[in-house]
């Protein structure tokens, strides 16, 4: 018996969105149904550029659309709370782009909310589903490279001096961390699977009073995760594990990257490559749509601990650097 179509919809049809939407091509069950932005002639554009039978021009009518099975958040991250907490009222899945909030109290209120609606509520952190860090986590679960020691990572770019664009706007909670950051500290945290016993960070604060640099360490007690984030400069942007082994190295771009190596002190490396079916979203979706499907109210993939550990240090190097949002 055929399954049936599983409805997507999607808030805030931007960028990252258009990856969502080209994801769900390769999920043979999956379609984007609809669309809500507040720009209407972007809305109806993404709508017919992905097939999606209709486009809203506000947020609610989306949501009281009842072919509607779940829901896709990109808007700004400043945003992300009244959406999701939107979309839990009204009954409807959500799979919210990283970060889920921009603290770790918005996030623990959202989730209580959740449990009480019987919701399902899950943060897209997609690097973690990829076929390459579902490969690292099988190496580390083999023990391959022993105990681990060590990570490094990197997530730096210029960006241009736009002081209204998103990044820089502290209004709209921009800023190198909840944007770059979040990957190294929620990949560091799938790889010793526990949250770390400190937190020390340094960084710089620009003119609009977000954080254009984090330099951090990680202290996870017998191993550390030190890693830098930055609008300022190109990195290597990759991320090492070290082990008293060996290394797994996932290259650039470690957060979007279908290759990955495994360095043992007494063998030849290893390299794999591990091509996405379609734009490398899919996976997450379908985890999503599964749990759906099972009435589960989050994934044991990326659980609630999970995307709260992960905000929790935020919180910690934030309060370090120096940055306040405004509006919380």
């Amino acid at each position: 018996m055929q399954r049936k179509t599983f409805n997507w919809g999607i808030i805030a049809p931007g960028r990252i969105a258009r990856r969502f939407a080209e994801g769900l091509s390769a999920i043979e069950d999956a379609k984007l149904y609809a669309v809500a932005s507040s720009n209407e002639q972007r809305g109806k554009a993404f709508a017919k550029d992905f097939g999606a039978a209709t486009s809203y021009l506000r947020y609610d009518e989306l949501l009281a659309d009842p072919k509607v099975d779940a829901v896709y958040i990109a808007n700004p991250h400043r945003f992300h709370y009244e959406t999701i907490r939107a979309c839990i009222l009204a009954g409807k899945p959500v799979l919210c782009e990283k970060p889920l909030t921009v603290n770790a109290a918005q996030a623990e209120q959202l989730m209580a909310l959740a449990e009480q609606h019987q919701v399902f509520l899950m943060e897209a952190m997609w690097s973690r589903y990829l076929p390459v860090w579902q490969q690292v986590k099988r190496w580390l679960n083999q023990n391959m490279i022993g105990d681990i020691k060590l990570l490094q990572s990197s997530f730096a770019f210029p960006i241009p001096r736009d002081e209204s664009d998103r990044l820089l706007n502290i209004d709209l909670a921009g800023g190198v961390l909840l944007d770059y950051g979040v990957y190294n500290v929620a990949l560091s945290q799938f790889v010793m699977g526990r949250h770390p016993s400190k937190v020390l960070a340094d960084g710089l604060v620009g003119p609009t009073g977000v954080d254009e640099r984090c330099s951090v360490i990680l202290n996870y007690g017998g191993a550390v995760s030190q890693f830098t984030c930055s609008f300022q400069s190109y990195t290597e942007n990759s991320f090492c594990i070290y082990g008293d082994k060996g290394k797994i190295v996932v290259p650039a771009y470690f957060w979007d990257s279908n290759k990955v190596e495994l360095h043992l002190f007494d063998k030849r490396p290893e390299l794999l490559e591990l091509p996405y079916l379609a734009s490398g979203f899919e996976y997450q979706s379908s985890e999503a749509m599964s749990c759906i499907r099972q009435g589960k109210l989050q994934s044991q993939l990326n659980t609630w601990q999970d995307t709260l550990g992960t905000q929790r240090v935020m919180d910690e190097i934030l309060a370090q650097v120096g940055v306040s949002y405004p509006f919380l």
